[in-house]
């Protein structure tokens, strides 16, 4: 049985203010085609589906459309849980009509599926709450899989320790799915876990977290899960949250996070893209292909020195996304940032990164003179920027503001 393996998809997201959708159709139709050059049995998609709880009706278009191309008209299973920008109700609310195609979605750690079975052979062997049991068409074996979508630390307690609250969220979740795999999972089957939270190997440094992401570590969120929580007859543990491909960890199975199909955030500048394929057979080791994605804009953090350096490098790589850092001994000026945009579509923002900051902070000071009136510090700051005396037209105006505010 082969599995491919997806997450973070964050559909509706943006970059400032560039729209990703174009991008975001081609590297669903990348994955769509790798299912099928792969002929791949499943697919998980394990989390943030979408970038909001309330995506707006593109990204959902899109969502839709590109699951109905991964279930092959119900011959392949496609398996979706919610992450931490997923809301757990709208994922689930097209259950009834998903199901009809192949498609199982997850939104809760206790949610239970309903039963179906396809005219391709797919079908609900077995299930309770946090895990499914399916067949899957041209495969011997059974998929089992242990699902724990994401909930912050108190739902995911309530949801599982049957009121017994006090115990540390590892011990509970290990409990769980330790009760599940033995209930459900021999060695006659192909045993996943699939679920959105941060996982680390006891006693390593703990990853960092997407830049711009929802911080699942923090007050209210979940602590990390131990790789050592995961039962042994797991075979595979499909994760999502983390935007960087990796492997978390070996034992007791690979533990891994796929990573996003696109860069969202600079801090992911340069990051290569993937999906893996696991090819898995029952009692076995799972064997995997790491399947770089192509499709997407490329982000890049660069820093220059002069206006003309930029320009020439900006004009060298048109089809990309740039951070840019100019070094410079005073504030960009309004004409060196319009020939930088108008050299590049691509540019997100702009940082000056200024020479002799002493010096400069030593100048602010000298602006702000305590012992002047209001009126007479915005007169002083208005030359300092604009290089020439505020007019009695906007003077009357920040008087008039002045005066609004010290009626309030």
């Amino acid at each position: 049985m082969k599995i491919l393996h997806t997450s973070d998809w964050h559909l509706g997201k943006k970059l400032g203010d560039f729209d990703r959708a174009e991008e975001q159709i081609e590297v669903l139709q990348e994955i769509c085609d790798i299912a099928e050059s792969e002929k791949v049995d499943a697919v998980i998609i394990a989390g943030d589906l979408f970038d909001t709880f309330n995506p707006p009706t593109q990204a959902v278009e899109l969502f839709y459309k590109a699951l109905k191309k991964l279930t092959k008209n119900g011959t392949r299973a496609v398996i979706a849980i919610a992450g931490n920008h997923d809301s757990p109700d709208r994922i689930e609310a097209p259950d009834p009509l998903a199901r009809e195609c192949g498609i199982i979605f997850a939104g809760y750690p206790n949610s239970e599926s309903t039963p179906f079975e396809l005219e391709s052979g797919l079908k609900v062997l077995n299930r309770s709450p946090g895990f499914i049991e399916l067949k899957i068409p041209d495969c011997q074996a059974p998929l089992r899989l242990l699902l724990t979508p994401y909930a912050n630390e108190m739902r995911l307690k309530t949801a599982l320790a049957n009121d017994n609250t006090d115990e540390e969220l590892n011990h509970i979740l290990q409990q769980k799915w330790q009760e599940l795999a033995n209930n459900n999972c021999d060695e006659k089957g192909i045993n996943l876990l699939v679920s959105h939270l941060f996982f680390v190997r006891k006693g390593a440094v703990l990853p960092e977290e997407p830049d711009d992401e929802k911080p699942i570590l923090n007050i209210g969120g979940a602590q990390a899960i131990h790789t050592e929580n995961i039962p042994e007859q797991i075979q595979y543990t499909a994760l999502g949250h983390l935007h960087r491909m990796q492997q978390v960890d070996k034992r007791p199975c690979p533990v891994y996070y796929s990573g996003s199909p696109l860069s969202y955030s600079f801090a992911e500048s340069n990051q290569e893209k993937y999906v893996l394929v696991v090819d898995l057979e029952p009692a076995k080791k799972p064997v995997l292909k790491e399947i770089e994605l192509t499709k997407g804009k490329k982000l890049f953090r660069k820093r220059f020195e002069t206006i003309d350096l930029a320009i020439q490098w900006l004009e060298s790589n048109p089809d990309c996304f740039v951070e840019l850092t100019m070094v410079t001994d005073k504030y960009i000026t309004a004409q060196d940032q319009k020939l930088l945009r108008n050299s590049h579509k691509g540019i997100v923002t702009i940082i000056p990164e200024l020479l002799d900051t002493e010096n400069q902070e030593q100048e602010n000071r000298k602006i702000i003179d305590l012992t002047k009136s209001l009126e007479q510090q915005f007169a002083v700051y208005f030359f300092h920027v604009k290089k020439q005396e505020p007019n009695e037209e906007l003077m009357s105006l920040f008087r008039e503001v002045i005066g609004v505010q010290d009626n309030q």
